[in-house]
């Protein structure tokens, strides 16, 4: 257990932050521009080819320099020391948390447990590069002698959310002659349909299980099998049409999975960051090594851009301490992650398993409760969509939603003004939402006096833009591992662990104490409460 963490609300910044706050929480970005013409240029780091304006956020000189002082107060620098030597900064799970080591280059070294990691990571990703190429080529044949044509990732979390998003984000560098799906849920329908159409002596599966014994991952697996062989018939194709992601290689082979084609990652990779792993491998298969190692490498820009950068010029920590600002001092309890690319339509899906497993904690690493809000909740839908949808919320609603706006400057698919429309709507929202309308501005259009109050904006709504030249694998890289360290620094600075989800597991739990009960025949003595006992028994007797 770490001991001696000092109480964050006690420290001599975040008492000078809260008396900041109650000085400027009415100060209005239209004021903000106006005194400060200079605010737009001024308020921009670019940094390992990502732009980020934060100038639209309610914060002046002294904010910052509060926040940065937070940073030194609550010992930030150390923490990310200790996370890049390979110390076990996961405390409750006694684990080193080096996602950081999975796109580290070859000849630079981690050492964890006196042994060093880069090796092992080198020779998973060149065995991978090498199954890819095999598979992406037709070499690879299915048990009647096919080539491979249909790559189906199974797994749940982290096993599912990042190679699914990888895929719809680089689907435009992905081999078009395959096709690729994902299973996670286990509803059986998400089986039914990513299977129905495919042909099983085409169909390659990759089982994505730590343990080899997650539940709904198991399920599907099982069910994979028994889909497969009802064509294939042998059991010896199981071996030709099914590979494992795993460190469990006597499960995996106790499956009928060659062990040969297990792909290894390790406890020091959590689940939500392991896209860069073996994990990867659906992601691999369909961009190719060459591309996935332009994922790599961006991602590690990133990584050494967070370690090395002076704070006030370090994205993660920005965008970490802005989050701190709203979610601690405004009170606001989302942020919206705007994608103007439809390309990263799952990216937000992304995000919120990485920020809310990562930081909805309500326990300090020495044990004891926190006495302040954490993780705030994430979401967000791809724009212009989200506009004609939720943004009616953001713009005149009552609660304050901090905006990240992500875009690039060039499309991958060029029509016509399709792209100059996008980014324009991008632009004007983020200026929409700063400044609003005022009410002499709304008379001036010849609005209605009646009207005006409803075609009024208060403005004064804060975001972020964040800007890239191209969505590339490199671009998506930087991007994912941006977001990665800045939910470190928040969760840094909060003395909460990032890196378990203890939270995850009470109602795995209680799901297989009450499996047994919803089966066919069962005479077990519900002991659960009223509720959840008669809705067991009416279950139970509609599925008669």
């Amino acid at each position: 257990m770490t001991t001696n963490i000092p109480q964050l609300t006690q420290l001599a910044a975040w008492q000078a932050l809260e008396a900041h706050y109650s000085k400027i929480r009415e100060l209005h970005l239209r004021k903000l521009f106006a005194d400060d013409p200079q605010r737009g240029i001024r308020m921009t780091v670019e940094a390992a080819g990502i732009y980020l304006d934060y100038s639209k956020h309610r914060i002046t000189d002294e904010t910052l320099r509060l926040l940065l002082q937070l940073t030194e107060e609550s010992g930030l620098r150390a923490r990310i020391d200790a996370m890049f030597q390979g110390e076990k900064i996961n405390v409750t799970e006694k684990r080193a948390v080096l996602h950081v080591a999975l796109r580290t280059p070859k000849g630079q070294s981690i050492v964890v447990d006196g042994e060093d990691v880069v090796p092992q990571v080198h020779t998973v990703l060149d065995k991978m590069a090498d199954f890819s190429t095999r598979v992406r080529s037709g070499v690879w044949k299915g048990h009647t002698g096919k080539p491979i044509r249909n790559i189906i990732n199974i797994g749940i979390g982290g096993s599912d959310l990042g190679p699914v998003m990888a895929y719809e984000a680089l689907r435009q560098y992905s081999q078009r002659d395959l096709t690729f799906r994902f299973i996670s849920n286990i509803d059986g329908t998400d089986f039914a349909e990513a299977t129905r159409d495919l042909d099983a002596a085409e169909t390659l599966f990759i089982i994505s299980s730590k343990t080899f014994t997650t539940l709904e991952t198991m399920t599907n697996a099982h069910t994979a099998r028994d889909w497969t062989l009802k064509t294939l018939k042998e059991a010896a194709a199981v071996a030709r049409h099914f590979v494992a992601v795993s460190t469990n290689a006597g499960e995996v082979g106790r499956f009928g999975i060659d062990t040969a084609n297990m792909f290894e990652f390790w406890d020091w990779v959590g689940g939500r960051y392991s896209m860069n792993s073996a994990i990867g491998l659906s992601t691999r298969i369909a961009i190719g090594p060459d591309n996935f190692r332009a994922l790599l490498d961006g991602a590690h820009q990133m990584d050494e851009h967070f370690r090395t950068a002076p704070f006030e010029r370090n994205l993660p920590v920005l965008m970490g301490l802005l989050g701190i600002w709203y979610n601690n001092f405004f009170g606001a309890e989302t942020l919206a992650v705007l994608p103007y690319e439809q390309y990263l339509k799952r990216f937000p899906a992304y995000l919120q398993q990485l920020t809310m497993e990562s930081n909805g904690k309500r326990i300090m690493l020495d044990g004891t409760e926190v006495k302040y809000q954490t993780g705030p909740i994430y979401w967000g839908e791809p724009g212009t969509n989200g506009q004609h949808s939720f943004y009616q919320l953001i713009h005149q609603g009552t609660k304050l939603i901090p905006c990240d706006f992500i875009g690039f400057v060039q499309s991958l698919n060029s029509l016509g003004r399709h792209h100059d429309l996008l980014m324009a709507n991008m632009l004007a929202q983020a200026e929409a939402l700063a400044f609003g309308k005022t009410p002499q501005e709304a008379l001036a259009e010849s609005i209605p006096a009646w009207l005006v109050p409803h075609r009024c904006f208060e403005g004064n709504r804060p975001s972020s833009v964040i800007l890239l030249e191209r969505l590339t694998p490199a671009a998506l890289g930087k991007l994912v591992a941006l977001y990665e360290h800045s939910v470190f620094t928040q969760g840094a600075i909060w003395s909460i662990d990032s890196f378990d989800q203890w939270g995850v597991e009470l109602g795995k739990a209680l799901a297989a104490r009450i499996i047994p009960e919803l089966e066919k025949g069962s005479n077990c003595q519900l002991m659960h409460d009223s509720s959840t006992n008669t809705l067991i028994e009416r279950y139970n007797r509609s599925s008669e």
